[in-house]
């Protein structure tokens, strides 16, 4: 039996993923902590008020814990992991943004810990399913990799519900993207290349986005002649967000427009997580082929309560990586890249086994 790396682990932030993290934790026997400067309700799992925008207090309790989880905006999270890097304590969190993770990374280099960001769902999951894509091939003409959080039943011209941190997407909407396209390792802008695609015969569109391919380009760079990443949207949801944030510069005020578009917009209990993900190239028998995982992730409900899509396989995702990280299915230290973590181990853990058991529309019970 693999001994045990972690035992008690601090999550931070119990907002909609947040407490969904600290809980899976909880029940897969961990001895967690939430914090969160507002506790609003009663938690199965011990629970710290603290509030984050200083972090004196952080400090002085970190060093009790094996691991922490941020479920915190992404701008606050490089100096939990400096944190963590100085207490020598695994680190973990949910982050899309390439700046953070590439501090981040640097950490890691000479950590005695575990350092893994990004361990949600894109980057993320998606990364680890478009790995396990490529396994069969020996030449890689293409990786497209999609995902799109959204309402099931949208209303309005912009079709969209921010069921996520509004600063998360708009910082994805302005930030350039990262490719490889025709072997080339290259930057392109964000909302951009606009494609059709369909779902169980749903008509949608993706365009490019930053920050869901983590570390990919990196990994791929001479295996695949293109990878690309793409946010799912429903139709004309690209034009209206380009209109906004360059034809009316609310690109120079993220924080404005962010707060205008959840107002207008607040989460939808409904909502849905698509999941396209694709790889071309020649195969083991010389053959021009393509595999595919396509996917469309509703809520769940877990030990009777109902979760939305986007809060189960984001929380799910973190715990299973957490889980490997444990039992030594994953390295002990440094930094773990997303798309090294076998897709079958992972679907093995006692969260990543969620994504099958909705797929066989099986309920929940921890």
């Amino acid at each position: 039996m693999p001994q045990e790396k972690i035992k008690k682990i601090l999550v931070l932030g119990l907002g909609r993923v947040g407490s969904l993290v600290a809980t899976l934790l909880f029940e897969t026997k961990y001895d967690v902590t939430g914090l969160d400067g507002n506790i609003r309700k009663d938690f199965p799992f011990a629970t710290l008020s603290m509030d984050l925008s200083s972090l004196d207090e952080l400090t002085k309790i970190l060093p009790e814990y094996d691991a922490v989880v941020s479920c915190l905006p992404f701008f606050l999270n490089k100096e939990i992991a400096k944190l963590a890097h100085d207490n020598k304590v695994h680190y973990f969190d949910l982050t899309e943004d390439v700046a953070t993770t590439n501090y981040i990374r640097e950490l890691s280099e000479d950590s005695e810990t575990v350092f893994a960001p990004q361990c949600g769902l894109a980057p993320g999951f998606i990364g680890i399913v478009g790995a396990s894509l490529t396994q069969k091939f020996k030449e890689i003409r293409h990786i497209k990799l999609r995902v799109g959080a959204l309402p099931q039943h949208p209303t309005g011209l912009l079709g969209y519900s921010f069921n996520w941190s509004p600063a998360g997407v708009i910082n994805e909407y302005l930030n350039d993207c990262e490719v490889i396209e025709h072997g080339v390792r290259k930057m392109v802008s964000p909302l951009e290349w606009k494609e059709k695609l369909f779902i169980n015969g749903q008509e949608l569109e993706a365009i490019t986005t930053s920050g869901g391919l983590g570390t990919m380009c990196e990994t791929f760079l001479g295996e695949a002649d293109n990878l690309d990443y793409k946010s799912i949207r429903y139709p004309g949801h690209a034009k209206l967000m380009n209109f906004l944030l360059h034809e009316l510069h609310f690109q120079e005020s993220p924080t404005e427009i962010a707060d205008i578009l959840v107002n207008a917009k607040p989460p939808a209990s409904e909502d849905i997580v698509y999941i396209h993900a694709s790889v071309e190239g020649i195969n083991k028998y010389d053959r021009l082929a393509r595999k595919e995982f396509i996917n469309g992730y509703l809520p769940m409900i877990i030990n009777g309560n109902e979760w939305r899509a986007i809060s189960w396989t984001t929380a799910a995702s973190v715990c299973a990586v957490i889980e490997m990280v444990d039992n030594g299915e994953l390295p002990s230290t440094g930094f773990i890249h997303q798309e090294q973590i076998p897709f079958d181990k992972f679907l093995q853990t006692k969260s990543g086994v969620l994504y099958e058991k909705q797929r066989r529309k099986e309920k929940v019970t921890l």
